[in-house]
């Protein structure tokens, strides 16, 4: 089979001809209809310092997509041949204090499809049977394909309370602008997008945001001290990863709110403390993944419902060959949702 492969220790990757894997007793083999492509995706294509301590070349990445059925290990009992699937891309332990707690989403021996195993930038990829998640057929194989980093942006917003508060996403790459979206269908008062991407500032506003601010244009701080008569939003949901803007954010947040944190900043972040967080009564959260399984149903129930502009999201689609394109419209923050058909 065709599939893009980290062939080396270095920037890129290669498209090459492949096996078709093998699959056990507890795994199905789906064939992969689409393919998108995420930021971590580009740490491993870029071979930044995180890929560098965490990924082993050469092997095929990638973890998010769509795709059908095609076989099944004899002990597979929730899935079908032809069933439409997507994957939760966390391989837990079920043996972790915090997995049999039912706290699957921070097990403490993750594996992540496309990042320690093979992944989905291919025509066939095999998964634990347990990690699918089955798909209404009615349902675009390309909006399918972007659950797992949709899932994201849902368990960052919903990790509180949003309907009739003011929100704020600081960072809007393709998360972020679904994070944009969900606030909106959540019911969210306010909500303010700040990007130094104009581009991607045109997205948010497709995706309902209320207010755009740019830094490079105006004090992303005051301007919404200015939109919130001085009090500051209710929730911050923080994509940006930048330390700049995290302080920004926590300068922002209102006393007694919420800061919830997804992005993941290369160096440490140097913080106030004592007057931003103590004094202000703030209540931080690290996001991590998706609650497996609360936050796929979800997102499954927000594109059902209609309530996710997934025709905005998804900037690009490209065939499996054109993966060069689709990480350079990456790398250079002019696309949303880039996704690839094999």
């Amino acid at each position: 089979m065709r599939a893009i492969v980290k062939h080396h220790a270095g920037f890129g990757a290669q498209l090459q001809m492949v096996d078709i894997p093998q699959i056990g007793d507890n795994e199905v083999l789906i064939k992969v209809k689409a393919t998108s492509i995420c930021g971590t995706d580009v740490h491993i294509y870029s071979w930044d310092e995180w890929s560098q301590s965490r990924v082993k070349p050469p092997y095929v990445f990638g973890h998010e997509f769509s795709g059908v059925v095609e076989k099944i290990g004899k002990n597979v009992l929730n899935v079908e041949v032809g069933d439409h699937v997507s994957a939760e891309t966390h391989i837990v332990c079920h043996r972790c204090p915090q997995c049999l707690k039912g706290q699957y989403h921070i097990c403490k021996e993750t594996k992540i499809i496309g990042v320690d195993t093979n992944g989905c930038f291919a025509e066939y990829v095999a998964l634990p049977a347990e990690n699918l998640w089955k798909n209404d057929k009615s349902m675009p194989f390309e909006a399918a394909s972007i659950q797992e980093p949709m899932g994201n942006a849902v368990h960052t917003v919903l990790a509180g309370d949003v309907a009739g508060l003011t929100v704020a996403v600081i960072g809007c790459g393709p998360i972020g602008v679904m994070a944009v979206g969900v606030a909106k269908a959540a019911g969210a008062a306010q909500v303010i997008a700040i990007d130094l991407n104009e581009y991607r500032l045109d997205l948010a506003k497709e995706l309902g945001a209320t207010t755009v601010i740019n830094p490079k244009d105006t004090d992303p701080v005051q301007a919404v001290l200015d939109l919130t008569d001085g009090n500051g939003v209710d929730v911050i949901c923080e994509m940006s990863g930048h330390p700049i803007a995290i302080n920004q954010g926590f300068k922002m947040v209102t006393n007694g709110g919420r800061v919830s944190i997804l992005s993941l900043p290369v160096k440490p972040v140097e913080l106030d403390i004592t007057n931003d967080i103590v004094f202000k009564g703030v209540t931080v959260q690290g996001i991590t993944g998706r609650k497996m399984y609360e936050t796929w149903q979800q997102v499954s129930g927000l594109l059902k419902a209609g309530q996710m502009n997934t025709e905005a999201i998804i900037t690009h689609t490209l065939p499996l060959e054109d993966f060069e394109k689709g990480f350079e419209l990456m790398m250079k923050g002019q696309c949303g949702k880039v996704v690839l058909i094999p």
